[in-house]
C-alpha cells in the first residue's frame, strides 16, 4: 500500500489482485470503516462479493452513523457528521456508490450538487443570556499568550505530546477565548482530552481556520447520516453478494503470533444465543472495528432518563478488543480509551416539534425558516452560559425521508453531563428525563420561563442519548496504543474505524473511519493503485499565512503585538521582500 497525490491515479481502475477469487473476507463490524472495507474490496479489489462476510451484533447497519424512527420513542439521531471538501478517501469511495433517494446520481454527486445549491455558513454561532446573540461576530479573541501556547502546540513532536492532555499545554489564558469555544463545540474537546489529537486536527484543518466561525467550511448531507450514506453502502455491497449478519455479535478473533508473523486463525462469535466458531487459513481476510464510540449506548424518551448500566471498561466491542489485544502488544492497548466514562460521555437529544411559538424562537436565532429545506443554523449553535455546555443544530429539514413536512428536527447535545445541575432544570444532564432536557433548550433559545415546562410536555417530543464511550478515542495516547491497520507481520488480519492507527488524518470523521478501510483492504489484498494521501495544507506557504492572519482577527504583520526584537526583524525583513513575489503572496493571503 503506498499513498498518492494529485489526480493521475484518482480515477484509474486498478488490475485484479493475483489470487483474489480464493480469498474470502470477514468483517467484524457494519460501521462506515467496515463497509467501507466491503466496498472497497468489491470495487477495487475485485473480490467476488458472495465472498464477503460482515458480522453485526445489532440488528441493524451502521454502528455510531445512524438515524432512526423508534415507534415506541420517535426519530433518534445520536449525532451528526461534518464533512470537508478535502475528505479525499471519502469522495473516492462515494463517486462509485449509487444514490437511492436520487436515482442516476452517485452519493458524491448528489452532495456535491447540493451543497453547491445550498452552501452551509452560520449566521449566529453563539448565543447568552436565553438565545441572545452573543457577538462573536467571526472574531478568536487570541492574546500574545493564547496564540503563543496554540503556536507551541501546532509545532510540537508526537513523542513530546506522547500522554498529554490538552490542559498539560493550555492555561485559563487560552480557555476564555472565542477560539476555544468554537473549538470545543465543534470536536468535542475537553480540557483532558489528547493534545497529540488536537494537534492533529490544528495541522489537518489549517485550511479551514477562517471557516471556523461561521461554520462555512463544513458540508453535510441532506438526509440522516443513515438514510445518506449507510443504506446505499449496504445496498452496493448486498447486490454484489455480500452478507451483513446482524445479531450476530463476535467475541474474539484467535491470532497465531510468532516473532516475525501474525494470522488470524479463529473467529468466535454468537448467533442466536448459539456459540459459533469459524477457522480462518491465510486466504480468509480478517477486518476488525476494534473498539465503537456509540457502545452501550443508554436511551431515553420523553418520559425516562437514560440509564447507563455498565462500568468502565465493559462493552461488547471493548471486550473484543481486549481479547485481541492480549494476544500481542502490536493488537494496541484498549484499556487507555475506556477507563473513565465521565471523561469520555456526552448525552445527546432529538426534539421533534411543529409548534409555532418554537419555531418562531428558532428563527429568531438563526434568521432562517427552520422548514424552508434548506440550510438553517449552518452548524451547531452554542449557548455560551450554558452550565451544560449546551449546543445545538437543525440541518435541512425533514432529516428523514418520511418526515411530516411541518415538523422539525432539532439534535442538541451537551458536553457536561454528570455533576452540574442545568440553569432552568436544577439537576444534572445525566438525571434528566426527554422532557426536562427539552426545558434546559428551550430556556436557552428564549421561551419565556413560563411557557416552557407546557411547550416540552405538550408541543414537543424528544428521545435522549447517553454515550458512555463517545469522545473515548480523545483519551491522552502514545504511539502504540492504537494498532497500525495492518500490524507489522500481519498476513490476513487489519484493524478498521477510529481506533487503528493512520497517520496524521484525525478520528471522529467519516474520512478517517473510510481510509482505514482503504488502507486495510488495499494492503492485504495487494491492491495496484494509490490510497489518496490526507490533504496537504500543513505543508502550503499559503493556508499557514492565511490562518496567522485569521487567528488574528484580520491583523495584518505590521499590526500585530510583538515584542520589539521581532517588531525590528520583520521591518527589515519586509524591505528585504519588497517588489518582490513573496510581497505579493503576503499581500494576497492578507498578511500586508
Amino acid at each position: 500500500m503506498y499513498y498518492s497525490a494529485g489526480n493521475y491515479e484518482a480515477f484509474a481502475t486498478p488490475e485484479k489482485p493475483e489470487g483474489i477469487d480464493d480469498k474470502y473476507a470477514y468483517i467484524v463490524g457494519s460501521g462506515l470503516a467496515g463497509l467501507s472495507a466491503a466496498c472497497y474490496l468489491i470495487r477495487d479489489a475485485q473480490m467476488p462479493g458472495d465472498h464477503i462476510t460482515v458480522f453485526e451484533s445489532l440488528p441493524v447497519a451502521g454502528g455510531s452513523c445512524d438515524g432512526i424512527y423508534d415507534a415506541t420513542r420517535g426519530y433518534i439521531m445520536r449525532g451528526g457528521r461534518e464533512m470537508d471538501n478535502h475528505f479525499e478517501v471519502m469522495w473516492d469511495l462515494f463517486r462509485s456508490i449509487p444514490s437511492i433517494q436520487n436515482p442516476g446520481e452517485t452519493i458524491f454527486s448528489e452532495y456535491y450538487k447540493l451543497n453547491k445549491h445550498d452552501p452551509n455558513f452560520s449566521l449566529c454561532r453563539v448565543t447568552e443570556k436565553q438565545g441572545q446573540d452573543a457577538h462573536t461576530d467571526k472574531k478568536y479573541g487570541m492574546n500574545p499568550k493564547a496564540t503563543q501556547e496554540l503556536l507551541h502546540l501546532f509545532m510540537a513532536t508526537d513523542e513530546e505530546l506522547a500522554d498529554k492532555t490538552i490542559d498539560d499545554v493550555f492555561d485559563d489564558d487560552f480557555y476564555k477565548t472565542n477560539f476555544w469555544v468554537y473549538w470545543q463545540t465543534m470536536f468535542a474537546f475537553e480540557k483532558w482530552h489528547s493534545a497529540i489529537e488536537m494537534k492533529r486536527y490544528m495541522q489537518r484543518y489549517i485550511h479551514h481556520i477562517d471557516g471556523l466561525p461561521d461554520l462555512s467550511a463544513l458540508r453535510f448531507t441532506r438526509y440522516n447520516q443513515y438514510d445518506s450514506m449507510i443504506r446505499p453502502m449496504v445496498k452496493y455491497i448486498t447486490d454484489a453478494g455480500a452478507k451483513v449478519l446482524y445479531d450476530t455479535n463476535v467475541t474474539n478473533v484467535v491470532c497465531e503470533v510468532t516473532r516475525s508473523r501474525k494470522a488470524a486463525r479463529r473467529i468466535e462469535y454468537t448467533q442466536g444465543g448459539e456459540a459459533k466458531s469459524i477457522d480462518l487459513t491465510d486466504n480468509d481476510l480478517v477486518f476488525v472495528t476494534n473498539g465503537s464510540q456509540g457502545d452501550c449506548t443508554a436511551y431515553g424518551d420523553q418520559t425516562h432518563a437514560p440509564v447507563v448500566s455498565i462500568k468502565n471498561g465493559e462493552g461488547p466491542s471493548v471486550e473484543l478488543w481486549k481479547r485481541i489485544a492480549a494476544q500481542s502488544p502490536d493488537f494496541g492497548h484498549p484499556e487507555k480509551f475506556f477507563k473513565d466514562i465521565e471523561e469520555t460521555s456526552w448525552e445527546s437529544w432529538t426534539v421533534d416539534t411543529s409548534n409555532k411559538e418554537v419555531l418562531d424562537a428558532i428563527e429568531a436565532i438563526c434568521h432562517r425558516d427552520p422548514l424552508s429545506g434548506k440550510i438553517v443554523t449552518g452548524g451547531i449553535v452554542t449557548a455560551r452560559d450554558s452550565s451544560w455546555l449546551l449546543s445545538w443544530t437543525i440541518n435541512r429539514q425533514g432529516q428523514f425521508p418520511d418526515q411530516p413536512s411541518d415538523h422539525c428536527l432539532i439534535w442538541v447535545y451537551g458536553l457536561n453531563c454528570w455533576h452540574d445541575n442545568g440553569d432552568f432544570v436544577k439537576k444534572p444532564m445525566a438525571q434528566c428525563t426527554g422532557e426536562e432536557l427539552c426545558e434546559e433548550w428551550l430556556y436557552h433559545i428564549g421561551i419565556p420561563q413560563n411557557r416552557i415546562k407546557q411547550l416540552a410536555s405538550e408541543a414537543c417530543n424528544t428521545t435522549a442519548a447517553m454515550m458512555p464511550y463517545v469522545t473515548s478515542f480523545f483519551e491522552p495516547r502514545r504511539d502504540g496504543d492504537r494498532p497500525k491497520v495492518v500490524p507489522d507481520g500481519s498476513v490476513n488480519l487489519a484493524f478498521v474505524g477510529q481506533y487503528a492507527e493512520t497517520p496524521r488524518d484525525t478520528v471522529f470523521t467519516t474520512e478517517y473511519s473510510i481510509r482505514t478501510g482503504m488502507e486495510a483492504v488495499y494492503t492485504l489484498c495487494n491492491v495496484d493503485r494509490g490510497v489518496p494521501e490526507v490533504w496537504g495544507s500543513v505543508f502550503d506557504v499559503r493556508d499557514l499565512l492565511t490562518a496567522t492572519v485569521k487567528l488574528a482577527d484580520g491583523k495584518k504583520l505590521t499590526e500585530m503585538d510583538l515584542p520589539l526584537k521581532d517588531r525590528l526583524a520583520l521591518r527589515e525583513l519586509l524591505k528585504k521582500v519588497q517588489g518582490t513575489e513573496v510581497e505579493k503572496l503576503l499581500k494576497a493571503c492578507g498578511a500586508l
